[in-house]
């Protein structure tokens, strides 16, 4: 398995961007040295032009003063379009990243994520790593330079002011690191509170048809109102260590210029400098507080960037579908042999979905799943197809593990229609083909044809390629038989339905009843049902209990020994027909 990381991804993208960084580091070079420039150009002006009066190079030393000071300027816009440079190629590298990994990703992981939560890791917590490496590490390395260089300026023109610019350094750090480990928690638990305002969004978009039309705007106010009130207790304290850290270093920063300022008067004279050497080395000591005051706010970038470091290499940590078997899966549709071997999967450790299931389906055999709701019919679909893999044993066609089916070859062994039709952005041709180029223009034209939708979608002005902006145009029956259209375009020898007709009514369900007749026509059907009656078709019905196969049987087998099976048919005599 390919290691994923954000480590790895930033290393990846620095190797590609070399020339970026060559330049960066010199426009930091060049940065720290034109910094230190105007205060010693302000020394010499004081000491040699006006304390002493004489007006030799004034001009000169005054017009390289101003462009030094635009040159730095200058510097300092080349070296922010470069960084944002950097940052956008290490956004762009670590989304297709986590998108080659979300392509690779267990199924099973969706199941346990809510949408929100992941679509807050692909786009906060993504943008939160590409600042760490720009307005963080990178300019905490600038403005370390900064101070480095300031440094040797304020030695060179005291020891002792750069004793005392020395001494300043572990205080400010000691300050920053307590608000580094404060900061630390805080943004941590902010970043999970985000998470889950931006699922209750998606909730809400997702359901909102359904909320409507139950009234339940206040219930999903009040229950968004709590969301943001836990959101903002954790916000409340990442604002309240940012705004106290930067009053605490300008009240230091004050202090010590107004020391140095006593240092050098005329009646205490403790440091033995002149006026020029005095007014500079206070300029460079307050140039030196900028960069310690931008270090706590780079500290903050990065303590916010680690959580966002670290939830997304938890996404890119997570269980893979590994398919160990990479020919391509080719067997005689007329000879197929489905087989459940000892069977069990759970969601979460310890809460078995299914347990122990055992039985085996033949060539072009109608087998109906039933049983109560949450017994685990649609699970045991997913793991037939191999979206999902066992907790223990294995599903075989023809002896081989559907897991590790390639998925580009599943489509055309496997035909799945689910109880709702999922539209995507497209033609109607791409809503049948999805996209697939192998897909040929007749082949979805006979899909459409053996539903009965074709001469419907003829209709359209622009027919088979008309862009579906609004997916009204189909009415809800209409979506169904695209399901099934999909499903059949690729002539898969083995069908499954997950209880398609449950949300439509009579007459919709006895036309797809009878286009399904005719689409199972030399094909193995394995389909879930919960209205006994339409079962009479099939040739055996697996009834689910607890996880568990209850029975295994004919209709008429089971109306003789299954009390289950026959109540039920009992129960729709009387009421459904």
């Amino acid at each position: 398995m390919k290691k994923y990381n954000v480590k790895n991804s930033v290393i990846g993208t620095a190797k590609k961007n070399k020339i970026y960084i060559a330049l960066l580091l010199l426009l930091v070079a060049a940065a720290t040295i034109l910094n230190v420039v105007p205060p010693l150009l302000m020394k010499k002006l004081i000491d040699y032009n006006f304390t002493l009066k004489t007006e030799d190079k004034l001009i000169f030393t005054a017009v390289i003063y101003v462009m030094v000071i635009f040159a730095t300027g200058v510097v300092n816009f080349f070296r922010e379009a470069v960084l944002t440079v950097l940052g956008q190629n290490i956004t762009t590298d670590i989304r297709l990243l986590m998108m080659e990994k979300l392509e690779k990703i267990s199924a099973s992981y969706f199941s346990k994520n809510e949408s929100g939560q992941i679509s807050s890791r692909l786009i906060n917590d993504v943008d939160a790593v590409s600042s760490m490496f720009t307005s963080g590490i990178a300019g905490m390395a600038i403005d370390l330079f900064k101070i480095i260089g300031v440094l040797i300026s304020v030695f060179y023109l005291s020891r002792g002011l750069g004793i005392i610019a020395l001494l300043l350094l572990p205080v400010i750090y000691f300050i920053t690191r307590f608000f580094q480990k404060k900061m630390l928690g805080a943004q941590i638990e902010n970043r999970k509170q985000v998470g889950e305002v931006n699922n209750h969004i998606a909730e809400s978009f997702k359901n909102i048809f359904m909320i409507k039309s139950f009234s339940k705007e206040s219930y999903m106010e009040d229950k968004y109102g709590l969301i943001l009130e836990n959101n903002y207790e954790t916000l409340e304290k990442v604002n309240f260590y940012d705004s106290i850290f930067s009053p605490i270093i300008r009240i230091i920063r004050a202090a010590v210029i107004a020391f140095i300022a006593v240092m050098c008067s005329k009646e205490l004279d403790y440091l033995g400098i002149s006026v020029g050497m005095a007014a500079a080395s206070i300029d460079l000591i307050s140039s030196l507080f900028t960069p310690v005051e931008n270090l706590g706010m780079e500290l903050q970038s990065i303590q916010k960037s680690l959580s966002g470091v670290k939830r997304v290499d938890e996404f890119l940590r997570e269980e893979e579908d590994i398919k160990e078997t990479k020919e391509i899966f080719n067997f005689d549709i007329n000879n197929v042999d489905i087989r459940f071997n000892n069977v069990s999967f759970a969601y979460d450790k310890g809460n078995e979905v299914l347990k122990d299931i055992n039985f085996q389906i033949n060539s072009f055999e109608k087998v109906t799943f039933t049983g109560r709701t949450g017994v685990g019919k649609s699970t045991l679909f997913k793991l037939i197809v191999g979206l999902l893999k066992p907790t223990e044993g294995s599903i075989t066609i023809n002896g081989t593990d559907v897991f590790q089916i390639q998925n580009k070859d599943k489509r055309k062994i496997f035909g799945y229609v689910e109880q709702n039709f999922h539209m995507i952005k497209g033609t109607v041709a791409d809503q049948v083909s999805l996209g697939d180029s192998d897909i040929t223009m007749d082949q979805i034209k006979n899909a459409l044809n053996m539903v009965g939708l074709l001469e419907y979608v003829e209709g359209f002005e622009q027919g088979c390629s008309t862009v579906v902006q609004n997916e009204n145009i189909f009415s809800q029956g209409q979506r169904q038989l695209l399901s099934i259209a999909r499903a059949l375009v690729n002539n898969p020898p083995i069908l499954i339905l997950d209880e398609i007709t449950a949300n439509l009514d009579q007459v919709t369900e006895e036309k797809i009843v009878s286009v399904l007749e005719k689409a199972c026509e030399n094909r193995t059907i394995l389909t879930i049902s919960h209205r006994l009656s339409s079962m009479a078709a099939s040739d055996k019905i697996v009834i689910l209990e607890a996880g568990r196969v209850k029975n295994i049987g004919t209709p008429e087998m089971l109306l003789k020994n299954d009390q289950w099976y026959k109540n039920h048919m009992k129960l729709e005599n009387l009421t459904w027909t």
